[in-house]
């Protein structure tokens, strides 16, 4: 059966190249006569792939020396916890609530201490991002929290908080080395790798040194940033099979595309071709204002619901899959994330146009 184009948000599309290398070494990795899947965590094997893929991600993202990086369980979600058990030293933070997964993320931030909602955009559906310059923040908060890029809304932060004296924290789940990113805007950011990195059933956490060791005394050990870095990651048995292809996925993104800045030129020229074609018609609708569009998630509706049904049904047969809305927003999303190449984003513009024209 050929591949389809998986429009999934995740988990989602891995680049061929980086699947192929997995095939290449999964019965037998370089010689060990295992997979990466059955090897000790303690071995020589596997600390080489973990200390590389540690470089790789330094390398790609450009991580300053004075942050720390590490792989956790529980995917992004555990870190809606781990974020106010380990930073919430003073028993007050502020959210920005853009979306599901920052409204998430405060109520697990509700049950440390105050969990203050500084800006809200779900007067509007979540269809803009608030301006940050305009928010009045709490000088004495214990950090400020986004979610960087909303996948279920389809809008992304054009500017970041800056406030003096508090750490940003940024969910960069669905953006995550799409584009170049100055980590030294952040006090810490983590992402699920289940979108633009990974497997499902990890999170990565870049944290600057001087926010470690100040854990919350409740806080279980196996959610201590400061206890799970000093292991290596390693406290206990990690996703070993998730930092393996993490890995991979960091030497495509550095040998194979050329870094993030032609990162960043490929997923604006696919955006480019699906946000113009939507402004060109008027059959389907992209609610997000224009400012505030990603470009990793596109969320669009036909005239019905039940033409949305028929729309993913008939793009399913066509080989265009995972193209249905999430469920609190309906219609169809279109998930373009690095892996996504631009011949899928053409087929899907070319399947949407004959589609509109049969069903007017």
């Amino acid at each position: 059966m050929a591949r389809v184009y998986n429009f999934s948000a995740g988990p989602s599309m891995l680049p061929l190249p980086v699947l192929q290398k997995a095939q290449a070494e999964l019965l037998d990795y370089k010689g060990t006569g295992m997979s990466v899947m059955e090897m000790s965590h303690r071995s020589a094997a596997f600390e080489e792939i973990l200390q590389g893929t540690l470089a790789g991600i330094r390398r790609v993202l450009k991580v300053p020396d004075n942050y720390k990086i590490g792989f956790f369980q529980g995917g992004g979600t555990a870190q809606f916890a781990m974020v106010p058990l380990n930073l919430m030293t003073n028993g007050r933070a502020d959210y920005i609530v853009t979306g599901n997964f920052s409204q998430k993320a405060a109520e697990e931030g509700a049950k440390y201490g105050t969990a203050r909602i500084a800006a809200s955009s779900k007067d509007k559906n979540f269809t803009y991002i608030p301006d940050v310059k305009a928010i009045q923040y709490d000088p004495q908060a214990s950090y400020v929290h986004i979610c960087q890029n909303n996948t279920i809304f389809g809008t992304v932060y054009k500017e970041l908080p800056q406030v003096p004296g508090v750490p940003l924290v940024a969910d960069m789940s669905s953006c995550i080395m799409s584009q170049p990113t100055d980590v030294s805007q952040y006090g810490l950011i983590y992402f699920g790798v289940q979108k633009n990195i990974a497997p499902a059933g990890m999170a990565v956490a870049i944290i600057r040194e001087d926010l470690l060791g100040h854990a919350r005394p409740e806080c279980p050990t196996i959610m201590n940033y400061t206890k799970l870095i000093e292991k290596d990651s390693m406290y206990n048995t990690p996703n070993c099979w998730s930092i393996y292809m993490t890995g991979l996925v960091m030497d495509w993104l550095e040998h194979e595309v050329g870094g993030l800045e032609e990162m960043e030129k490929l997923n604006r020229r696919k955006a480019g071709l699906l946000y113009d074609y939507l402004d060109s018609q008027d059959f389907f609708c992209n609610p997000v204002q224009k400012e505030y569009r990603s470009i990793m998630n596109v969320t669009f509706t036909s005239p019905s619901k039940e033409l949305d049904a028929k729309f993913c049904a008939e793009a399913a047969q066509a080989g265009l899959v995972s193209l249905k809305g999430h469920r609190l927003v309906g219609g169809m999303r279109a998930s373009i994330y690095n892996a996504m190449p631009q011949e899928g984003v053409e087929k899907l513009v070319a399947f949407m146009d004959a589609f509109a024209k049969a069903n007017r």
